[in-house]
């Protein structure tokens, strides 16, 4: 894996006044109605339009205040915006980019907020005007989606990546970060690619690692049935497993490489413990279970008990 250290970057701050005139928010779940509520309840925005495609999402983020206004077409929404954040599926994020870009007002910085970064920045390098594309991933999530899920707080104490790409100029680079920041969330900054290979590893395998186990329960013969046996642990390991299904095929399909590398590795994994349990090598299986425990027990629940990022991952 390549370098990964994330550059440090400042501490949080509270602006004197709005840090963005006309904000507009395309894609009105869960995270981007975050968004929203949490520049809202900050004054980070004078004006905030927001686009969805569905109806029911556009009429409850007017209802909550997540917008001052939601349009069917992202272009209405985007027009005269000095920043655009795009909070739809990986998959969907290259189309809307050439919807947007021939209405954007000139200087407009456009950043998102998918869990794969590669496709993002080669996306932007093409699409965006130079050296206003600034790629981020928040690090923050629940299980719910939609408006009605959307918290003013849910970036506080959360971390945000930001990827800049070849093209982006510090100038936007600073907007987002100070933005990210007034949010509560702790800014950090590295390469696209270092992006992706860390989460196939700690967010993009654990999801998947979810659906393969209710999978495989469901394929046993009676297997449907056997959700009322289940206890906590199944709960607990499967928990993500309730994510967006169309989020998570579009970040499998963005990510491939990666995850594939992370996949391979786990099943080599499994093999070794399948090993074990043959071989009823009770001290390997000991040392296993108990390095595990020790790794887990130090990731804790966050920073300060802030268990928000660790919902995510």
């Amino acid at each position: 894996m390549t370098d990964s250290r994330p550059e440090p970057v400042e501490a949080a701050v509270s602006p004197s006044q709005p840090l963005v005139g006309r904000l507009a928010i395309v894609g009105l779940g869960l995270i981007g109605s975050s968004v929203g509520l949490a520049c809202r309840a900050r004054k980070l925005a004078k004006e905030i339009r927001g686009a969805d495609i569905v109806p029911d999402h556009r009429a409850h983020a007017v209802a909550l205040g997540v917008v001052d206004a939601a349009f069917a077409d992202a272009a209405d929404a985007v027009e005269g915006a000095d920043m655009v954040l795009l909070a739809v599926p990986v998959g969907a994020i290259t189309l809307v980019l050439e919807q947007i870009v021939p209405h954007l007002a000139p200087g407009a910085v456009v950043t998102d907020v998918g869990s794969v970064k590669g496709v993002v920045a080669e996306a932007m390098e093409r699409l965006v005007p130079e050296g206003h594309g600034v790629p981020g991933h928040p690090i923050a999530g629940r299980e719910t989606s939609g408006p009605g899920a959307a918290c003013a707080d849910l970036f506080a104490g959360a971390k945000c990546i930001l990827t800049p790409i070849h093209s982006t100029d510090h100038a936007a680079l600073a907007r987002v970060r100070a933005l990210w920041r007034a949010m509560g969330s702790e800014a950090l900054q590295m390469r696209p690619e270092c992006h992706d290979e860390i989460f196939a590893a700690i967010s993009h395998l654990p999801h998947i690692v979810a659906y393969a186990l209710i999978g495989a329960i469901l394929d046993l013969e009676g297997g449907e049935n056997l959700q009322a046996l289940a206890g906590g642990g199944l709960r607990d390991v499967s928990r993500v497993a309730m994510s967006h299904p169309v989020m998570w095929r579009d970040i499998c399909l963005a990510n491939r490489e990666p995850i594939l590398k992370m996949i391979a590795h786990f099943q080599s994994a499994l093999g070794d413990l399948a090993a074990m349990i043959s071989a009823a090598d009770g001290e390997g299986l000991y040392q296993r279970f108990a390095s595990a425990r020790a790794c887990r027990e130090r990731l804790g629940n966050g920073n300060g008990g802030n268990d928000r990022e660790r919902r995510d991952l």
